[in-house]
């Protein structure tokens, strides 16, 4: 770690209040070594001004942004977040979040790090149990995780410094002024030091005191900023890293599996073998419950034997005989008009349709449970774990403080883990059988039974004359999306400080994470919801990626017909000079504008959210070709050669995992335009593996892939963990358009095409637990 030998900072009061020196209000609790907590919580940013000869309005994510609305519901919680001191100079916090491989436990260390001049492997960050009275601030989503605890965070540790080194100063009758800090080691000017460790327990308080501490200035900042490894990265490529099904934490606890109906939200009727299955091989118990047949058994092998041998006869389900065709029919009908007329302007009109796509993640929906009479125990992949424990307990009959749910570090989330699916049927089954669990999702019925980004279409006008855009409208329908997980709880304790009033949870998400980054006049993006009861839940950056898509394509359109290259254009109607830098270096970077073979071309996008920004160019070859294996991959064979992404989010924290994001943003955007979605037919995807689910393979991931993060252009951390999704999208959409010469307008582009024989619908577990898993390509 660098030298981070410089003038403690000095006991409170000591120093006159500056307007970039403000002291942050915090707690010292009564502990037996040092415990200190925040008040703050995270500021909204200003917006800046439009430049635009036409200026548009400011659209109200402007103004009110989601992770702003979730900021401001955590904050009055926010001294219930404690950074505690150990005896062996270890700082350690039970962090409030959920841990998905985002990289946030690597982020807050190093806040918490430089606050108090620690060594990064110093730090101790576990995941917090459930704890309700944190009300609105143990939510993870929205990229709000580091703008949330950015300031509650530095607040504390500061605290906990200044108090470790008046501690010091107290002992060795000297002016705090006169001390030093360095990896965790106070020194004083005769040579006298003490280790955090050693005042650990001297500077604890016996009661609960109010106290104030000035975090470090960020221009001091010597670790924030630098890019560092994971400090989870040696257990997760040694395999030691633990996740659900590899804790060994409850005693008794068995392989369990479900049969599920052929249809979504279909119901059991009866069973006709029950006595046969559970005399099957290792086969312990057979339940029903409202989801399904459970089956718990010795291993998971017998669980599977046990579930397709099961003779189910099967009640309705809530979308029977719904298929891609009749959806899109209520879409389109449903769809909001667009408002103002061509009048005196010229004007393009478009319409996209986006299909379902599966919202699983790598690691399939899992959770152990162990319910008793009085009490139960959940340990899960969770991030609304106080909205899991409520319902729990409610499904249950139990108190809430009876159920304690514990949060396990996820393989990958992007919106998945936001439902608590598995913990929830893993305790109803506990309880029916009277026994502890280790329930799995099989693989098929997380992508059948699971959550699916919902399909949808967008409608666009544009209005434009004498070089300008007069006027943009965008009309989005989709089937609704299910916000049930806690969000919509948030949203309504901070109804009264939102910029949109008299909306639903849906609509109010909507309108504060649109933002169109061009000034085209006036500018209206308003969504409209099916409700239709598929299983929906908030996928990677929710409505951006689609909505963005189609902007960013009739954006070129624009260009087109306004006589203007694609770059030149967005540059002269960006809003403001972030912006411009952001696409300047991706000009330069990307080459923009180089000579491409005929069937190739570049495409380019920009997309702002979270307060942040971000730009992508891509180079795809659409030459027809055969390297994919399946036929849904060679229909035309599009492939991304090369992206670049640059992105700006305010204050990066750690660069390195930034861009780990970012190339994850990348893959995603890639699998939607191209590849990735669900065949509904009869009320049921037809995909049941990542094998045919068609994500970004490795003959469709560019070899030529690079990175820029921006340096520091603003004092707050912005959101990123979605942040390139909505731009990678949007760039292989349009470099598509150009290498074609047909703008797309249905996605993803490949869809019509199966390419692959489905699973039977019932049972849809294979025979063996290795026949229809998930192939390498």
């Amino acid at each position: 770690m660098a030298d981070h030998r410089r003038s403690a900072r000095p006991a409170p009061g000591l120093e006159p209040a500056g307007t970039d020196r403000r002291r942050f209000l915090g707690y010292l609790l009564a502990a037996p070594t040092l415990v200190v907590a925040a008040q703050l919580g995270a500021e909204a940013v200003a917006p800046q001004a439009a430049e635009a000869a036409i200026p548009s309005p400011p659209e109200p994510a402007e103004l009110m942004d989601l992770g702003d609305a979730l900021a401001l519901a955590a904050r009055p919680t926010s001294n219930l977040i404690s950074i505690k001191i150990d005896r062996d100079g270890t700082a350690s916090l039970a962090l409030p979040r959920a841990e998905v491989g985002q990289g946030i436990t690597t982020a807050i260390a190093m806040l918490i790090a430089e606050e108090l001049e620690l060594p990064l492997d110093k730090v101790a960050i576990t995941l917090a149990d459930a704890r309700p009275e944190l009300v609105f601030n143990q939510f993870t989503g929205g990229s709000n995780t580091i703008r949330s605890m950015y300031h509650p965070v530095r607040t504390a540790a500061a605290i906990a410094r200044e108090r470790l080194v008046s501690t010091a100063a107290r002992q060795w009758n000297v002016p705090v002024s006169s001390l030093t800090v360095k990896d965790g080691v106070i020194r004083s000017a005769s040579g006298k030091t003490a280790t955090y460790g050693s005042l650990a327990v001297a500077a604890a308080s016996a009661r609960l005191t109010a106290v104030s501490a000035r975090p470090k200035p960020e221009s001091e900042f010597t670790l924030v900023g630098t890019p560092q490894n994971r400090i989870d990265a040696y257990e997760i490529v040694t395999g030691k890293k633990k996740f659900t099904l590899d804790l060994d934490v409850c005693p008794g606890a068995k392989p369990t599996m479900l049969r599920r109906p052929p249809t979504i939200n279909g119901t059991v009727k009866s069973v006709h073998n029950l006595a046969t299955v559970k005399a099957m091989p290792g086969v312990t118990d057979v339940a029903i419950v409202s989801t399904g047949v459970a089956v718990r058994a010795e291993t998971f092998g017998q669980c599977i034997d046990a579930v397709r041998a099961l003779e189910v006869t099967w009640g309705p389900g809530s979308v029977d005989g719904e298929s891609d065709d009749t959806v899109l029919r209520k879409l389109k009908a449903a769809a909001l008009p667009l408002a103002v007329p061509p009048l005196l302007t010229k004007s393009i009109d478009a319409e996209f349709v986006f299909a379902f796509a599966s919202n699983s993640a790598l690691e399939t929906n899992n959770a152990i449970a162990d319910v008793r009479a009085d009490h139960a125990e959940i340990w899960s992949g969770l991030k609304t774990p106080i909205d899991a424990q409520q319902t729990i307990a409610k499904k249950l009959g139990l108190p809430q403080d009876a159920v304690k749910v514990h949060v396990v570090e996820g393989g990958g989330s992007f919106g998945r883990k936001l439902f608590f699916d598995a913990a929830l049927e893993a305790a109803e089954v506990s309880q029916k059988m009277g026994k502890p669990v280790k329930l799995m999702w099989h693989r098929t019925d997380d992508f059948r039974h699971g959550r699916a980004h919902p399909m949808c279409i967008s409608r666009i006008r544009a209005n434009y004359a004498l070089g300008n855009v007069v006027s943009y409208e965008q009309r989005h329908s989709s089937v609704a999306t299910d916000f049930a997980h806690g969000l919509g709880e948030a949203l309504t304790a901070t109804a009264a400080q939102l910029p949109v009033g008299g909306l639903g949870f849906s609509e109010t998400v909507f309108e504060l994470t649109q933002e169109v980054p061009y000034n085209f006049g006036a500018t209206t993006q308003l969504l409209n919801e099916v409700p239709l009861k598929f299983h929906t839940g908030s996928m990677r950056d929710v409505y951006s990626p689609n909505v963005v898509c189609a902007r960013e394509l009739v954006v070129d359109q624009l260009a087109a017909k306004m006589g203007q290259d694609p770059v030149a254009f967005r540059r002269s109607f960006l809003k403001n000079a972030r912006y411009r830098a952001v696409l300047d270096k991706l000009v330069k970077v990307g080459q923009w504008g180089k000579r491409m073979p005929e069937g190739t071309a570049q495409g380019v996008a920009v997309h702002m959210e979270f307060k942040g920004c971000s730009a992508v160019l891509v180079e795809i070859d659409c030459r027809p070709r055969t390297t994919g294996r399946r036929i849904r991959d060679a229909v035309t064979g599009p492939r991304v050669t090369k992206a670049v992404m640059v992105v700006d989010v305010g204050r990066p924290i750690n660069p390195r995992g930034l861009e780990a994001q970012m190339l994850g943003c990348i893959n995603d955007g890639i699998a939607h335009a191209l590849t990735e979605s669900l065949h509904i037919d009869n009320g049921l995807p037809l995909e049941g593996s990542w094998d045919n689910f068609f994500y970004t393979r490795q003959w469709n991931t560019p070899t030529d892939v690079q990175i820029v993060v921006m340096p520091t252009t603003t004092g707050n951390p912005g959101g990123a963990g979605e942040l390139g999704v909505a731009g990678a999208f949007a760039a292989v959409a349009c470099a598509y358009a150009r290498a074609t010469g047909t703008m797309p307008t249905r996605f993803p582009i490949n869809h019509g095409a199966l390419g692959f024989e489905p699973l039977p619908r019932e049972p849809s577990i294979p025979q063996s637990p290795t026949d229809g898993l998930d192939h390498a390509y």
